[in-house]
Formats: C-alpha cells, sequence, structure tokens
C-alpha cells in the first residue's frame, strides 16, 4: 500500500482539501512532461466561476511552490500567482475573492 502524501503539491491531497472546504472541484491535467514545471491544473466551480489552479514546483528555484490561478480576467489578474504550500492560504484566497462554495457554486453542483 502506498503511503498517503499529504502535501499541498499532491493533486489528490488539493483536491480532496477543496471539498473539504466546500468548494467544487474536477482535475484538468496531470501528465506535464518532465522537465516542464507544471504538475497539474485544477478547476475549482466549473461552470460558474471556472477558476483553474496550476500548480508550479520547481519554477524560479529548486524547491519553489507556486499556484497559478485564471479565471480569464473575471476576478484574478491575468496569470495571478500565489507562493504557498499552505492549503488555508489557497482556500481563503478563493473566499475572499468570492469563489462560491457547494451551496451556491455553478452547474456541476450535486447534492449537499
Amino acid at each position: 500500500m502506498k503511503p498517503i502524501k499529504n502535501k499541498v503539491t499532491t493533486n489528490g491531497y488539493f483536491l480532496r482539501r477543496l471539498k473539504e472546504s466546500g468548494f467544487v472541484a474536477i482535475r484538468i491535467f496531470a501528465k506535464f512532461g518532465e522537465h516542464d514545471p507544471r504538475k497539474w491544473t485544477m478547476m475549482v466551480d466549473p461552470g460558474g466561476a471556472s477558476v483553474n489552479i496550476t500548480c508550479y514546483q520547481n519554477r524560479e528555484f529548486r524547491g519553489d511552490v507556486s499556484f497559478e490561478f485564471d479565471d480569464g480576467g473575471v476576478v484574478f489578474s491575468s496569470k495571478y500567482r500565489l507562493q504557498t504550500q499552505s492549503m488555508e492560504v489557497i482556500v481563503t484566497t478563493l473566499l475572499e475573492k468570492g469563489i462560491p462554495q457547494r451551496e451556491t457554486g455553478g452547474d456541476f453542483v450535486k447534492g449537499p
């Protein structure tokens, strides 16, 4: 059995924590090239705010972790980037920007 990786850069952990925080989120892509600093991309509130979040690792220097938020420039400025290894900072950023949670989200909201 594989050990569970509780790192903000692990897409399964990131997705689980978003859902536990009340957001609707889906995986978009996680097969970037070996030398590409992008690890994966997810969408939060699909059909509503539709915010793509891309995880970058080792982009500027070894050990660097950042997240790029892209909603087409509606709420997040173009190429809005956040350097953090804290899921709490990610969730707080989404809430402060008014990204809706499950009860007020877009077309993909299913049940409580």
